[in-house]
């Protein structure tokens, strides 16, 4: 379908409610909702199991986040700044958190797969005054905050980075009392698009105090209540905007973290046990994976503290899904929303009811199909999906022009298909137009293809998802080679070891292909789609 653009007639409301979850309780004198309240009423109590099993009480992590916006304040930051952030899972990044959002600073977590000059677009972009990085990123943040132009008195590291100081430097002497003049901060998370160049996701500040925030009230869209003997698995990056999203919500209606820093099966299913972990984020991958370990591993761990195993992300096969419902039950919960906010949610129940639905729109959003024209379609016909959230809007940062050609009324899209029925649920029949999603992960082929084709043996390229047993799709390039350059593995070797210095891994092609000619038509539109069907032929394309 073609790209929608402004102006466009303003969306009327939908004719189906949305679905409702339970409410929240109220918070009590003896356990109030928000973490910084939590901490002061009951400091000894631990909210935090690090990946290296070490314990954090809400004392600990308070006095961090609190001296880190002394920190950062010391440093030069001041209300409305950006810091970035380029950390696996650990407490760093929560205390980044945390700080940020009581400081009406931004936060700014880079994806750490990201090789140098795709992190120092970022950081450059944001304009961040401070750059925290891991040792186990040294390289790539080094190259980065070099081509970002960032001082080497805003540079910190976790561990030992050259040119870096060290991140207790952030910390050490600064008081661990609260900040002074608090207000609400947000994270702005950087999401690529048809252009290849991430765009900021840059969210108003309000001015609010950090506890007039919706804090953790997100999780009740998902039944998932305050305290109730909670605790939640991080199984994923948390550099991602939803698992980032559910852990500080978690964190602040009294659910201990429970923290992962690499993935693995059998190790997800041991914390599950060992802690009692009742909810968590997860992608399809992920599932996959875990069936496919022995059953005598299966059978050595209880899992039946699970009441929300809550995937998105990607698309989840339906004998996936099944077969996760038919181990782990009903916990097993979908969600499909965007980064830019809005979103849709179906239990288990729902989904067996009606399979392939993605749910019903969350109590603070709105669903709506659209023609071309803007116009709302009735239930059943196919257009492009369109959202919007009553907590509040986004622009993309520096990028005016994206932020309108989404837009119709306060409605936005991220350009994906869609279908509602008469009940209000949502069928997603395609997706962004193009994209790959590799393990949960989005993949945006004019990115690749540009690395391509900024190679002298490249006259064009195509880059698209074809299928792959683990993570759904992988990436495949298809090259014409340019004028007196020879097709073959000396080539393809060329081109590999090419996207290798310019993409993140997950973003570079697994193989190449070769055409003489790519096929356009007349007025240089390629058809990918007749690329991209012999290497599904026999395989259900994930939709």
């Amino acid at each position: 379908m073609s790209p929608v653009n402004p102006p466009r007639p303003e969306i009327p409301a939908t004719p189906v409610a949305p679905a409702t979850p339970p409410n929240l309780p109220p918070a009590s004198p003896d356990r109030p909702q928000g973490f910084w309240a939590q901490a002061t009423a009951d400091p000894d109590r631990t909210v935090l199991i690090a990946p290296d099993g070490e314990s954090w009480s809400a004392d600990r992590l308070h006095r961090a986040a609190n001296r880190l916006v002394h920190g950062l304040r010391a440093a030069g930051l001041r209300r409305g700044d950006a810091f970035a952030t380029v950390l696996p899972n650990g407490v760093e990044l929560l205390t980044a958190h945390l700080a940020a959002t009581q400081a009406g600073m931004y936060l700014v977590p880079v994806n750490h797969h990201l090789v140098g000059p795709e992190i120092a677009w970022i950081v450059a972009d944001c304009g961040a005054r401070v750059l925290i990085a891991h040792e186990r990123y040294a390289e790539a943040a080094t190259a980065a905050a070099d081509e970002a132009g960032l001082a080497a008195d805003r540079r910190y590291a976790v561990g030992d980075v050259d040119g870096f100081r060290p991140y207790a430097d952030l910390l050490d002497g600064h008081p661990a009392s609260p900040p002074n003049d608090r207000t609400l901060g947000w994270v702005m998370n950087y999401t690529s698009g048809t252009t290849g160049r991430p765009r900021g996701i840059r969210r108003p500040l309000t001015g609010k105090r950090p506890e007039q925030a919706h804090l953790g009230g997100f999780l009740g869209i998902f039944g998932i209540r305050p305290f109730d003997g909670n605790v939640h698995l991080v199984c994923s990056p948390l550099y991602h905007t939803a698992v980032l999203q559910f852990a500080a919500a978690s964190l602040h209606i009294g659910h201990p973290l429970v923290l992962m820093d690499k993935w693995a099966p059998e190790e997800m299913l041991r914390l599950i046990d060992a802690y009692g972990c009742t909810h968590t984020h997860m992608v399809p991958t992920q599932f996959h994976r875990l069936l496919a370990l022995p059953d005598e591993v299966k059978a050595r761990y209880d899992v039946t503290s699970l009441r929300h195993a809550i995937h998105g992300a990607a698309p989840c096969p339906d004998h996936v899904k099944r077969a996760m419902i038919a181990w782990w039950g009903t916990c097993v919960e979908e969600y499909y929303a965007a980064s830019e906010g809005g979103g849709a949610f179906a239990t288990a129940e729902d989904w067996l009811k009606k399979p392939g639905t993605v749910g019903r729109a969350w109590p603070i959003s709105e669903l709506a199909v659209l023609d071309d024209d803007g116009n709302r379609l009735p239930p059943g016909e196919l257009g492009t999906v369109y959202m919007r959230m009553t907590t509040g809007g986004f622009r993309y940062h520096k990028d005016d022009t994206k932020t309108e050609a989404t837009r119709v009324g306060d409605f936005f899209t991220v350009g994906d298909l869609g279908v509602l029925d008469e009940d209000g649920y949502l069928f997603l029949r395609d997706r962004k137009i193009d994209m790959i999603i590799s393990g949960g992960v989005n993949i945006y082929p004019a990115e690749v293809e540009a690395a391509l084709l900024a190679h002298p043996a490249v006259a064009d390229a195509a880059v698209f998802g074809i299928p792959h047993p683990d993570w759904g799709e992988e990436v495949k390039a298809v090259v014409e080679p340019a004028d007196g350059q020879r097709a073959g593995e000396e080539l393809a070797g060329a081109l590999l070891a090419h996207c290798a210095q310019r993409l993140a891994g997950y973003k570079r092609p697994r193989s190449v292909d070769f055409l003489p000619v790519m096929p356009r038509d007349p007025n240089g539109k390629l058809y990918k789609r007749r690329l991209r069907e012999p290497y599904w032929a026999g395989h259900d394309r994930p939709l």
